[in-house]
C-alpha cells in the first residue's frame, strides 16, 4: 500500500506541475492584464512601463523558469490587484469555500442515501418514483438559477434568511441548500442503481436463505458493496464542487469564498493570483482523489493496493 501511495503522490506532482504550466501558458499567450489595469485613453508609453514592472516584458522562456522556480519554492508572487503575496491570498479564501461545501455535501448525503436505499428495497413503490423525479429535476436544475430563486422566495419576500454575507446561520443556510441539490441527485441515483444491482446478487440470496435478518442483509452485505459506486461519484462532486462549481453560488450570495475569487481574478487577469489559484484546486482535487481510492479497499475486501 505505501508503494502505491508513494506512486500516486509522484503522478500528483506531474499533475500539478501539467496544470500550472498549461495555466500559465494560456494566461500569457491568451490574456493582457496591461489593457485592464489602464484606462483607455493610456498612452504607449504608460502600457510599455507598466509591462516593464510586471515583468511581462522579458522572453516566455524567462518568465517560464521564474514561474517554475517559484513554484518550486511556493511563491507566486505578488497579486497585481491586491499587492499581497498571492498564495495566501488563495489560502485564505479556502476555509470559507470549505465550510459551505462540507456542510452541503453533508446535509446531500444524509437525504439522498438514505432516500436511494429505501428506493433500490421498493422498486416501483411511490418513494422510488418520487426519488427518480426529484433527483433528475435536481440535477438538471442550474445553481444560480435555483439560488435566485431562493434568495426572492425566502429572504427577500419572507425575510427568514439574509439576501448575502457570511457568519451566522442565516447567512449559510441558502447557499447550502443552493449547492447540496446538484449532489444529492447524483448521490440518490448512484445509491439507488448500486442498491438495486446488489440486491439482485446471488450472495443476497444466500445470505437471506441462511436466515440472516433483513437489516444485515441490506446494510451490512449489500450497503457495503453499493458503496463504492457512491464514493466515486461522491468525490467527483466533491472536488468539482471545491475546484470552481461553488462560484456561481458564492456570486449570487456575496459569499466570501474561493470561487469568487477565482471569478474576480479571471476578470482582472491577476496572473500570480489566478496562478496560486489554480495551484490550489489542482492540489485539492488530486489529495480528493487519492483519498476516494485508497477508502475502497475499506468497503471492497477484493481490493489490493
Amino acid at each position: 500500500m505505501l508503494r502505491y501511495v508513494f506512486t500516486r503522490l509522484i503522478y500528483t506532482v506531474v499533475v500539478i506541475l501539467g496544470v500550472s504550466l498549461l495555466v500559465f501558458v494560456i494566461t500569457h499567450v491568451i490574456g493582457n492584464p496591461v489593457n485592464v489595469m489602464l484606462p483607455l485613453q493610456a498612452s504607449e508609453e504608460e502600457r510599455a512601463q507598466l509591462k516593464h514592472q510586471l515583468g511581462l516584458d522579458k522572453p516566455l522562456s524567462t518568465q517560464l523558469k521564474e514561474f517554475l522556480a517559484g513554484m518550486v519554492r511556493l511563491d507566486f508572487g505578488k497579486s497585481w490587484w491586491q499587492q499581497e503575496p498571492a498564495l495566501q491570498l488563495a489560502l485564505r479564501r479556502v476555509p470559507a469555500t470549505f465550510q459551505l461545501v462540507i456542510m452541503a455535501f453533508t446535509v446531500a448525503a444524509l437525504i439522498s442515501i438514505p432516500l436511494g436505499i429505501i428506493a433500490a428495497y421498493r422498486p416501483g413503490s411511490i418513494i422510488d418514483r418520487f426519488l427518480t423525479t426529484t433527483s433528475l429535476v435536481g440535477v438538471c436544475l442550474p445553481s444560480f438559477w435555483v439560488g435566485l430563486l431562493l434568495v426572492i422566495t425566502f429572504a427577500v419576500k419572507l425575510g427568514w434568511f439574509a439576501t448575502s454575507g457570511y457568519g451566522t446561520y442565516r447567512h449559510i443556510v441558502l447557499p447550502v441548500v443552493t449547492l447540496a441539490i446538484l449532489p444529492a441527485g447524483h448521490m440518490a441515483q448512484i445509491m439507488r442503481f448500486s442498491m438495486l444491482d446488489q440486491l439482485n446478487q446471488q450472495y443476497v440470496t444466500t445470505a437471506r436463505a441462511k436466515g440472516l435478518d433483513e437489516a444485515t442483509v441490506v446494510f451490512k452485505h449489500a450497503l457495503k458493496n453499493a458503496a463504492t459506486a457512491v464514493l466515486t461519484m461522491g468525490g467527483m462532486d466533491l472536488g468539482r464542487m471545491l475546484a470552481g462549481e461553488t462560484a456561481a453560488v458564492e456570486m449570487v450570495y456575496a459569499w466570501p469564498g474561493f470561487g469568487s475569487l477565482i471569478l474576480e481574478t479571471i476578470a482582472r487577469q491577476d496572473f500570480p493570483l489566478l496562478q496560486a489559484s489554480v495551484f490550489v484546486v489542482a492540489v485539492i482535487i488530486c489529495l480528493i482523489n487519492l483519498a476516494v481510492d485508497l477508502s475502497y479497499g475499506l468497503f471492497d475486501p477484493r481490493i489490493r493496493y
